[in-house]
C-alpha cells in the first residue's frame, strides 16, 4: 500500500473517530438578548445536562435555544458567566443528551493534532482538523473596568469561524481539551484550555453562578534572573514589578517597585500569569508568602489577598 495513502487513511480515521464522539454532545446556540440575536457554539460535559461554551456567547442574556445534530431542541438556561476567563455554564433542559469528556490541555504538545468541531456562520455540526500551532497564548479580556490576560491560551490553524465560539476543541482522543474563543486571522484560532485552573473556574459557576477573585494590587514584566540565582532555584525567569497599587495587599505586605518576585504560595513565578492562577476565590483572606530578590538579596513577606470588587 502507498505510505501516503496509508497515513491519509488513519489521519482520516482519528478526525471521522473524534467527529463520531463529540457531535453528539456539541449544540449550536441562538441567543437573544437587549443587543438582538446572537449565535455560537457549546458543549455538554456532564449526565444531567451542564454546558460549557464562551461567555461573549452569552453576554446579556438569561437563555436560549441550544439544537443538537439528531434533532434536539431544548431550552438552556445561563447558570453563570466568568467574562475574565471568557467561560459560561449553562443548563438544557432536555435530559439525555450524551456528555463529552473533558480532557487536560496542559498535556498537549505543539504539532499534536486537535479538532474543532462547532456551528460556524450556522452550519450546525461542523468539524474542522489540524494541529497545536503554539501553547501558552495570551488572550487580553475585559469586564468593566477590570482587564485580564486568560493565559495558556492555545493556538490552533484548525479553521475558525464566527459560530465556533464556545465550540469544542478536542484531542485524538476525542476528549475535549479546549473551549474556541476567538478567530484571531487567516489559519489562526484560539481556544480556552481545560485545565485545573478552568476547572475551578466551572465548578464555581456551577455551584454559586460567578466566580470569586482574589486582588493583590501589582503589575510587572517577566525578566531573566541572574545566572547564580537562577542555578541554584531551577528558575530562569521571573516578575519584576513595575507597579504596586499604593494601600493595596501587595502595598500593605512590603512589596515594592523593582522587587524581583520569584515565587508565591510556594509556586514559582515567572510572569504575570502565575499570579492570576493564584488569584481566585480560595486566596481571597488567605496568607500568601511571597518571596522577592530585592538588591541582592532575598526577602520574604506575607499578603493577604481581598476580594476583587
Amino acid at each position: 500500500m502507498d505510505p501516503e495513502l496509508d497515513a491519509l487513511d488513519a489521519y482520516s480515521r482519528v478526525v471521522s473517530t473524534v467527529a463520531a464522539t463529540l457531535l453528539p454532545s456539541v449544540a449550536s446556540l441562538t441567543v437573544r438578548s437587549r443587543r438582538g440575536e446572537g449565535a455560537g457554539s457549546a458543549v455538554v460535559y456532564t449526565p444531567d445536562g451542564f454546558v460549557l461554551t464562551s461567555a461573549h456567547v452569552v453576554a446579556g442574556a438569561d437563555g436560549g435555544e441550544a439544537d443538537f445534530t439528531d434533532g434536539t431542541r431544548t431550552r438552556f438556561d445561563v447558570v453563570g458567566a466568568d467574562p475574565l476567563a471568557d467561560l459560561a455554564v449553562l443548563r438544557i433542559r432536555e435530559p439525555g443528551v450524551p456528555p463529552a469528556t473533558l480532557g487536560n490541555a496542559d498535556d498537549l504538545r505543539i504539532g499534536q493534532l486537535v479538532v474543532a468541531v462547532g456551528n460556524p456562520l450556522g452550519l450546525a455540526g461542523s468539524v474542522t482538523a489540524g494541529v497545536v500551532s503554539a501553547l501558552g497564548r495570551s488572550l487580553p479580556v475585559r469586564d468593566g473596568r477590570h482587564t485580564r490576560l486568560v493565559d495558556d491560551v492555545i493556538q490552533t490553524d484548525a479553521a475558525l469561524n464566527p459560530g465556533n465560539s464556545g465550540g469544542a476543541l478536542a484531542n485524538s482522543a476525542g476528549q475535549v481539551v479546549g473551549v474556541n474563543t476567538a478567530v484571531a486571522g487567516i489559519g489562526l484560532g484560539l481556544a480556552v484550555p481545560i485545565n485545573s485552573t478552568t476547572r475551578l473556574i466551572m465548578s464555581e459557576l456551577m455551584s454559586t453562578g460567578r466566580v470569586r477573585r482574589a486582588w493583590l494590587g501589582v503589575a510587572g514584566a517577566t525578566v531573566p534572573l541572574p545566572r547564580p540565582l537562577a542555578e541554584r532555584l531551577g528558575q530562569s525567569r521571573g516578575l519584576r514589578l513595575a507597579e504596586v497599587v499604593p494601600g493595596s495587599p501587595a502595598g500593605l505586605a512590603g512589596l515594592y517597585v523593582g522587587d524581583l518576585v520569584l515565587s508565591a504560595g510556594g509556586r514559582p513565578i515567572t510572569g504575570v500569569q502565575d499570579v492570576q492562577r493564584l488569584m481566585l476565590g480560595p486566596a481571597i483572606g488567605a496568607r500568601l508568602a511571597i518571596t522577592v530578590l530585592r538588591k541582592d538579596a532575598l526577602v520574604d513577606v506575607v499578603a493577604i489577598p481581598t476580594p476583587l470588587e
